[in-house]
This record gives C-alpha cells, sequence and structure tokens, in this order.
C-alpha cells in the first residue's frame, strides 16, 4: 500500500479527468470509482472519487465541490528522455489546457504540469557558470523545452 497518494480536487470532473490523464500515459490504469451514497452533499449515485495509477504512482481524483481551484503552487514534473517525449506530452497536456514559460502548462482541468528532459537539470547546473548561465537563458525564454536549443545555447554556438 502506498503511503502517499496525491488527491485532485475537482467539482464534477473526477472520473473524466482520471481517464483523461490514464489516456494521456502510458502504464496507466483506473483503480477505482466510488460514489456518493444517500444523505451525502451530493445526489447519491454521483461519483466521488476515481482513484488511478501513472506508471506505478497512485492518484485519487475527489469531486469535492467548486471551492477549490488548482494553482500553480503544486505541479507535477513529467521527466521526459527525448524531443520526442517532450512534444507528445506537451501536445497533449496543453490540448484544451494552455502553455506556460520554461515548459510549464496546465492541462484542461487546470492542473500543473512541468515537462521537460532529464538532461535538463544537468545542463543548467553545469560546473562551468557560463555554459550554465547561457542553457538558463535560452530555456527561460522557452514555452515548450526545445532540448536542442538548450544544448546549442549551453555549447555557445547559438546566441541566447
Amino acid at each position: 500500500m502506498k503511503t502517499i497518494v496525491p488527491c485532485l480536487w475537482f467539482d464534477t470532473e473526477a472520473e473524466e479527468a482520471a481517464n483523461y490523464y490514464v489516456s494521456v500515459f502510458p502504464d496507466s490504469r483506473i483503480l477505482e470509482v466510488t460514489h456518493y451514497g444517500e444523505g451525502s452533499p451530493r445526489p447519491a449515485g454521483t461519483v466521488l472519487t476515481a482513484s488511478f495509477e501513472i506508471n506505478g504512482q497512485e492518484f485519487t481524483a475527489l469531486n469535492g465541490g467548486p471551492e477549490f481551484n488548482f494553482n500553480e503552487a503544486v505541479s507535477f514534473q513529467v521527466v521526459c528522455q527525448d524531443q520526442a517525449e517532450i512534444d507528445t506530452y506537451w501536445a497533449r497536456l496543453t490540448d484544451g489546457g494552455e502553455e506556460g514559460p520554461c515548459g510549464w502548462c496546465k492541462d484542461r482541468y487546470g492542473v500543473s504540469w512541468q515537462v521537460f528532459p532529464a538532461r535538463l537539470n544537468e545542463l543548467i547546473a553545469d560546473p562551468d557558470p557560463e555554459r550554465a548561465s547561457r542553457a538558463m537563458q535560452c530555456m527561460m525564454g522557452q514555452k515548450k523545452i526545445d532540448l536542442a536549443a538548450i544544448e546549442q545555447a549551453a555549447d555557445g554556438t547559438v546566441a541566447v
């Protein structure tokens, strides 16, 4: 049993969102859908929670009502191996959502994601401060991460 399970608060879209997330990420599945019963704050039979798993990480989507909204204070990182993976997740997560700076985006439900390559941390933390600075400056000017452009900037082969 997992000891920490992120719970995402939705108004009425918990099951819809869970199905969306398992369609975005391979190796994902719906685990369980529960419903409000009689005497609950929502009509009996309405979806209460949808539990799902992405790459072995369990999540719960809760239909709690309109009181709370998502913001950038919490985000999920999608660490990618290459540009093709970045492109795929970026396209899926921004479909109906919105692009943000530096590899950040919001999906159609307002959940914030950071889509970036594993190599990015290596580039922006390079022991050569000028190389790291060029990589950081390049990344700061991007929405969807362009790994090749950041590598070229770090190498000094293109102007930042």
